[in-house]
């Protein structure tokens, strides 16, 4: 862990007035009492390398029109970036004023919003030039970010994914993250794909799809052994997942990587 890395304490302590009945009820089809179903188990089938900035402390990803945009993370090396994924060349570049810790990332029709770390600030960017043009200010610690095209998802590093409203960031409502039951924290980077949240699980090498309804964990997905001996030796953890639409692939990298990664999520058994 980088030493300005994000605490390894649970990060829910900022989240302890959230009431459970905030939490999302269940399906028409499924009592209380039921027993959790059993997340998919799936692993990364590695289709395409790229290379990637290893300077890069990747904390949110966003792929739109064959463009990647990029936020990252630590004091004094925050920002915000857009990048040709074929070469990994860094277009255009934002830094973030010291001491702000990027973090999430998501677009909102022609606007990316990134997430701070401890200061409680929605950094909201046009698109094309790469200008601030406001901010939101929230509670609590920002970790991941992602908008499923109604409301925007957002992590904390706790069991909680928390709803706000695209235009003014408010809460609109949360839900708890389940897997076989137990609450699931340290969720970190989110993507919201095909009608459900892919999230980082910060300190694994797993990636976790979750039903946005309900809060449980539908897959456990196996993202070891992407990088060689020596490449892991300069590198962090795995951060970063953005979907590609056309394919539904996904573009995954981790903080200090020096390649991303064109995947597929596939059945554990399923031979390549």
């Amino acid at each position: 862990m980088a030493a300005c890395d994000k605490p390894t304490g649970d990060a829910s302590a900022n989240n302890t007035a959230a009431p459970a009945a905030a939490t999302a009820a269940p399906s028409a089809t499924r009592t209380p009492t039921d027993p959790p179903k059993p997340a998919e188990k799936l692993r990364v089938r590695v289709l395409r390398k790229y290379p990637h900035d290893p300077g890069a402390f990747t904390q949110g990803l966003v792929f739109h029109d064959g463009t990647l945009y990029e936020s990252t993370g630590l004091p004094g090396r925050s920002s915000l970036r857009r990048v040709d994924l074929e070469t990994g060349r860094v277009e255009a570049r934002i830094d973030l004023e010291y001491p702000l810790f990027g973090e999430g990332l998501a677009l909102v029709g022609t606007e990316l919003h990134q997430l701070t770390w401890q200061d409680g600030r929605d950094l909201v960017w046009d698109m094309a030039t790469l200008k601030k043009v406001r901010e939101h200010r929230y509670h609590g610690e920002g970790w991941g970010l992602c908008y499923d095209g109604r409301r925007l998802v957002m992590s904390d590093g706790s069991d909680q994914l928390v709803f706000r409203d695209p235009v003014t960031f408010a809460e609109t409502g949360r839900v708890a993250v389940r897997h076989q039951g137990q609450p699931l924290r340290q969720l970190n980077e989110l993507e919201c794909a095909s009608d459900a949240i892919y999230a980082n699980v910060w300190q694994d090498t797993v990636i976790v799809r979750i039903d946005a309804t309900t809060g449980s964990t539908t897959g456990w997905a196996d993202a070891s052994g992407l990088l060689t001996l020596d490449e892991v030796r300069n590198a962090d953890v795995l951060n970063g997942i953005a979907y590609v639409p056309a394919t539904g692939h996904f573009l995954i990298t981790g903080k200090l990587w020096p390649r991303l990664f064109e995947v597929e999520l596939v059945p554990a058994a399923a031979k390549d």
